[in-house]
């Protein structure tokens, strides 16, 4: 389906679990359990028959998260300060492999994997999930980038002491909310992609009714006080226009720097941010965009990707990276 006005193509592609993700089944929790004794006393027994944990208890989601870093992404120290988002590992891992697909140039024999290939992270947040997955699945090199000074600060702790990461990950303060690029990128630097996950959001009251109907959704009873999995700093759930507002800055923006990244990518969550996204995208003329679903369970997403190389300067800028 073509957005009217693009210059390239937006390609839809079937919403499915990654065939690459590590997760694509039932958690294995014997395995789990076995790298991760602690999260034995929050396993329980799925209504339908198996294991689960309660995903409402914010110290069973960290566990659980700490068990899959460690049995499929060989970190031995991970965790986040109290009160900062938990990410699901299953569908950040998703968003890699897609980037990996789209770095292949449609080969996905051929996707390209070591130091050589760079990744952005904007917003890399005190748990750091996408460099981890994407520097152990592949082998990419990560420079990761936030405003906040506690997930710069925890992020380079969590490199520190996993040495799988340290010679792959480096984490950079972004000193000014309003810049997403300018002050992280280099003159010199060539990133192969920018990834994002955006905040949410667009106000603190908008981010607080979502949680509730997260919870509502995992059968957490009106008026209980829940014990929250869906924490987060406000610049991690929210931001002013939400992430429609914030993917069109990050599309505005990356013009200045359209010759030193293959692609830029963001993670959209909302189906209703789209016609912003796809109307900005038209207007600063990217030569090729793409629509790309995903799902996870009962979540359905979407990573936007869009370049301004065409496709003989996309083939010189692989051609480059073999050499």
């Amino acid at each position: 389906m073509r957005h009217p006005g693009l210059r390239g193509p937006i390609k839809h592609i079937s919403g499915r679990p990654h065939p690459r993700n590590r997760h694509g089944e039932r958690y294995d929790f014997v395995a789990l359990v076995k790298v991760c004794p602690e999260l034995s006393r929050f396993v329980i027994v799925h209504p339908c028959g198996g294991d689960t944990v309660d995903f409402a208890d914010a110290d069973a989601v960290k566990l659980l998260n700490c068990a899959l870093l460690k049995a499929h992404y060989r970190i031995e120290n991970w965790d986040i300060p109290p009160g900062y988002l938990c990410p699901p590992i299953p569908s950040r891992a998703d968003y890699v492999h897609h980037v990996a697909d789209l770095l292949s140039g449609g080969h996905p024999d051929q996707i390209p994997r070591g130091a050589g290939v760079q990744i952005l992270d904007i917003g890399v947040g005190a748990n750091c999930v996408y460099p981890i997955i994407g520097s152990a699945e592949y082998g990419w090199r990560f420079v990761g980038t936030d405003i906040g000074r506690v997930s710069i600060d925890w992020a380079r702790r969590l490199i520190a002491t996993n040495p799988v990461l340290k010679a792959n990950v480096e984490c950079r303060a972004q000193s000014s909310p309003s810049d997403i690029f300018a002050g992280i990128v280099q003159p010199s630097e060539r990133f192969d992609a920018a990834m994002c996950n955006p905040p949410f959001h667009g106000s603190a009251e908008e981010a607080a009714a979502g949680t509730l109907r997260k919870l509502r959704n995992l059968g957490v009873a009106s008026g209980k006080t829940p014990i929250r999995n869906f924490a987060g700093q406000s610049t991690e759930l929210w931001c002013d226009g939400g992430e429609a507002g914030f993917v069109r800055r990050m599309i505005f923006q990356s013009t200045k720097f359209s010759r030193q990244f293959l692609w830029f990518t963001a993670l959209v969550s909302k189906r209703g941010s789209l016609p912003a996204i796809h109307g900005a995208l038209h207007a600063v003329r990217a030569v090729d965009v793409r629509t790309i679903p995903m799902a996870q369970g009962q979540k359905q997403s979407r990573m936007v990707a869009w370049t301004f190389l065409n496709p003989s300067e996309q083939s010189e800028w692989h051609g480059r990276r073999r050499l």
